[in-house]
Order: C-alpha cells, then structure tokens, then sequence
C-alpha cells in the first residue's frame, strides 16, 4: 500500500503508515531496533548510526505520526513536555515573546512560568477565542502562540483557522496541542497551524503503559530545527516506546469513536443532574465552543469535565471510574485538577475552578460508567 496517497482514509493509515514491511524481512509488526548503534559499511552511508540522531522504531512511528496529522515530518520525544521543551528551544531565542492559553495543562504552565523565563523567554497569558485580546497581546518580538484546543482541564475551544490567520498575519507561528483531539478528530495543520504536538502518552498509545511525545509540521525549517534540537538536547523517543506508541496507533480510530459517544453519553447525564452546577463539554449543543468545535472537529472526544460542591467526595466514591492523573487509555479515570495535574496554578493567570472533576472516558460499558457516576454523586 502508498501510504502517501491522499485517498487512504485515517483508519487505514493507522493500520499502516510508517511501516514497509520489505524492509523489516517481511515482518507485518515493526521491530524494536533495541540498539545504541548501527554498523555502517563506509564512513559516510546515510544509513543509521546512532539511536539518539535516528533509530528505525522511532522512524517508523514517525512516519505514521506524519501521516496521521497530514504532515511531512514527525518527530517521537520522551514525554510530551520533552516535546513541548524541544519545540520552544527549536523555534524561540532568549528575548523572544510567546502567548499561551488561559486554560492549559499544568505541565506547560509549568515549564513557562518557572523553566523558561531564566533563559530570557518572555510569555502572556490569553483567552485565544477572544481574537481582541489575542492582538493585544501580540508584540514586535511575538514568535510564537501556543494552543490548545480541546483544553485541559475545562475543554475550552479555539477556532485554529481564525488564530492562525491573526498568527501568520503578524509574522508569528502557531503550535496546537492536539492531544484531546487526536489526528482522527481534528487536523489543525490543514486548519493553518504551523506545527502540532501530541503527549503521545494519551490517545496515541491508549493503554497507559508508556510515556511519550510528538511534534509534527509541514514547515521545512521547523523540520529542521526539530531534527537538530531533539538529537542536540537527546529527549528523543526510545525504541521500545515508540514500538508501544505504534502499536496503539492501529486501534486509535475505533478507541476514538467509542469513547466520543460514551462521553457524549455522559455529559448529557450530567447536565441534567441536579448535583451537578456546570458541564464542560464541547458535544453539548449549549457549551460555549459548541460551533467551533463541530467546525474544526469530526467529533468531540473523550474527555468531560464536570462542577459539583465537593469534588474529592465524588472522586472516592466511584468504582469503575478509576482515580488517577492522565488520560486517553482504555480504563476510565476521574480525577480533581485543581488538587493534583494544575495543582501548581493557584493565584495565577490559569485558573481551575476547585470544584472541577475531570473525566477520561475509557472502552468500558457507558451503562456501567453511567451507573458508577450516580453512585458517586449520590454520595
């Protein structure tokens, strides 16, 4: 199969992008190339060499994370905030100006509150739906915006296209996190970004088993910054992880389908809960980013977002709905961010309502996660 073809759909580039199998003896799973370095037969081949600049595990889910985000160049790190590092260290320089959204993971709020203004990096904090204050805040030394959309924790929605348009107008370029998303359910770079980032970790892998991070672009300068500084800094993706990655990467679109409706399912149970003050979810026809997202996304995901009174009474209570950080595996997670993954952002320009449970929807029976939450609430 061409797996550059434009006619191959999402679900069947998952199955096979990144992989020839003539070049593995034949081997319908990639091989985990477990090796430091290479044999090469001349000084200068342009084979492999060394497993920190390229090794052919991480090529190969490379090549399908390209694939999937209709890009042309992918590169695997370690973590996401090993890619979230790289990417900023690539594309900015000590002086440079970046704006980030007002809701976001705390892991990146972290690294650009604490990390990155000590090497001269200068940020805003923005509402990037409002384009008003997205142009205010643009400065001559802006470089870059940084997005994400659907939001972590609250689900806050950016229109990618509208933001793009305001980015490239003034010379800036735009990154979105698309890991709520995923490259099935929204495709920011057809959308105008100029390069997009995954903590591989979540949807991509899908079983909680392996820590990991992408960065795909179509911007040949980007490209290369990217290659340099992830060989330069080493917070590459290792070999056995990406072979993980890829592996959750086949099932990727059918895991995506189930749990959008399971989500969807869940979020219209609790809207209508009377224990529950507000809902965030972009599939409700009332959420605020409603329009945006049925615009930019094919569905609206996994991941609910929830008020009540007392949130960490309701996180003890439930069974089936594991309490845990992270997201996107099989198994249903609930959590309290404001109390564990944004812990770190109190007093500041994030703000997390206390309030607010987070839900990672898994694979299992919507009846039963259904049943678990109202025991819980019951509580």
């Amino acid at each position: 199969m061409d797996d550059d073809s434009p006619a191959v759909r999402a679900s069947t580039r998952a199955v096979h992008a990144g992989h020839r199998a003539a070049e593995h003896l034949g081997a319908l799973s990639v091989p985990i190339y477990q090796a430091s370095a290479f044999e090469r037969p001349v000084v200068l081949d342009g084979g492999y060499d060394y497993s920190r600049i390229a090794n052919p595990t991480r090529t190969a889910l490379e090549e399908s994370l390209a694939a999937l985000e209709g890009g042309t160049a992918g590169f695997a790190f370690a973590s996401g905030m090993a890619a979230a590092t790289t990417t900023v260290l690539a594309l900015c320089e000590a002086g440079d100006h970046v704006v980030i959204p007002d809701n976001t993971y705390g892991g990146t709020w972290d690294l650009f509150s604490r990390v990155l203004p000590r090497w001269g990096l200068e940020f805003d904090v923005v509402d990037l739906a409002d384009p008003a204050a997205l142009e205010r805040a643009l400065k001559p030394h802006t470089t870059l915006i940084w997005a994400e959309t659907p939001s972590n924790p609250s689900l806050k929605i950016t229109d990618i296209a509208a933001v793009a348009d305001i980015a490239h107008a003034h010379g800036v370029r735009l990154l979105v996190d698309n890991t709520f998303g995923s490259p099935v359910l929204q495709q920011p770079i057809a959308l105008g970004a100029d390069a997009v980032m995954h903590s591989t970790t979540k949807y991509l892998s899908g079983h909680s088993d392996v820590t990991g991070g992408a960065v795909v672009t179509s911007d040949t300068a980007i490209a290369e910054a990217l290659k340099f500084h992830s060989g330069a800094l080493g917070t590459m993706g290792q070999p056995f992880d990406s072979w993980l990655v890829l592996r959750g990467i086949k099932t990727l679109p059918i895991r995506m389908a189930q749990v959008s409706r399971s989500a969807l399912a869940i979020a219209q149970y609790l809207e209508a809960h009377p224990r529950v003050h507000r809902v965030h979810y972009p599939g409700l026809p009332n959420d605020p980013g409603h329009d945006v997202a049925k615009r930019q996304m094919s569905d609206f995901g996994g991941v609910v977002s929830f008020e009540v009174d007392d949130p960490a009474a309701v996180c003890a209570a439930t069974k089936v709905f594991t309490l845990a950080v992270s997201l996107g595996g099989i198994e249903s997670l609930i959590q309290n961010p404001g109390r564990m993954t944004h812990c770190t952002t109190p007093g500041g320009p994030i703000r997390i309502p206390e309030t607010l449970i987070r839900l990672s929807i898994g694979l299992e029976d919507v009846d039963d996660l259904l049943a678990d939450l109202d025991a819980g609430l019951r509580c």
